[in-house]
């Protein structure tokens, strides 16, 4: 693997440069561009924090990547020495532009290894990737994030683990666990895929615009479903379980099951306690629960 640096004067022809807080202003008035929080832009400027998220992803040479919002290339940059291929996914047009332009400036060695997608993740499909992604690591838009993990985790069976920087909020509802306060919805559709664990936080001085929010790094690693049954049947039990997550079972599953009887029935029939709220419980109940209704039927 390239040794990465950030010093131009000293650079090989294996090396790449890596941005420095200079070339992400210097890069961003080059293209006139004004990050917005509509589209969840906060460029990363400090390149010992892509490092760090390239070193924490676990990337083994064969592993082709999937970069989410790539922005001006600052994590492409570290990522590409690592992986065999980096397709890197951004909604923004002129910015997808320019990516190849910056690899070719500061990695040339490796602009082969990289391939632009101009697309909105949310509506990205399988088919458009060969080859087939096998990590996910991706600075991700925070008003999208936990859409575009579980979306991605859906269409794309290949990944066999992520490694995403996101709002610290967000990341610690993705891995909390049944009985905590914070535990959701994103808890148990991202338990649905994979295993998640908090792999570190990152402070906002790395970022242009300084964002307001904190932020943190999410591992994910691929596991297998806890039921064989369709995902969206499961989903269905979680929405309405949280919908009104203040409510026992019983309840908060009545307009689902078509009344709450019928729903004390059916979290009767799964072993589940109809007075027992939502947050109590694990991905895997959730699955009995939808799987019961529908051996009912």
């Amino acid at each position: 693997m390239a040794r990465v640096t950030t010093d131009p004067t000293s650079a090989g022809p294996q090396e790449t440069h890596l941005f420095g807080p200079a070339d992400v202003r210097l890069l961003a008035a080059e293209l006139d561009i004004r990050p917005t929080k509509r589209l969840g832009q906060n460029f990363v400027h400090d390149p010992n924090t892509v490092r760090r998220i390239v070193g924490a992803a676990g990337l083994r040479a064969e592993d082709v990547v999937l970069e989410v919002g790539p922005g001006l290339g600052a994590l492409t940059l570290a990522l590409l020495p690592a992986a065999e291929l980096v397709h890197a996914v951004e909604i923004d047009g002129a910015l997808g532009a320019r990516l190849p332009v910056t690899v070719a400036e500061r990695a040339a060695v490796f602009q082969q290894r990289l391939r632009v997608h101009v697309r909105d993740a949310l509506r990205v499909r399988a088919a458009e990737f060969e080859p087939a992604p096998t990590m996910l690591v991706a600075n991700l838009p925070y008003n999208v994030a936990v859409p575009v993990v579980l979306h991605l985790l859906a269409e794309l069976p290949s990944l066999r683990g992520a490694l995403v920087m996101v709002q610290a909020e967000v990341a610690d509802r993705m891995v909390a666990a049944p009985g905590s306060r914070i535990y959701g919805v994103p808890s148990v559709k991202t338990a649905w895929f994979a295993s998640a664990r908090r792999a570190g936080s990152v402070p906002r001085a790395v970022f242009w615009p300084v964002p307001n929010v904190d932020s943190a790094l999410v591992a994910l690693q691929r596991q297998a479903p806890p039921a064989e049954l369709a995902r969206e049947r499961v989903f269905e039990v979680v929405d309405a379980a949280f919908a009104q997550r203040r409510k026992t079972l019983r309840a908060a599953l009545a307009g689902w099951a078509g009344s709450s009887a019928r729903a004390a029935e059916i979290l009767t029939e799964a072993g589940v306690d109809p007075t027992a709220r939502g947050e109590s419980l694990g991905v895997a109940e959730f699955a009995r629960i939808a799987s019961a209704r529908t051996q009912s039927r």
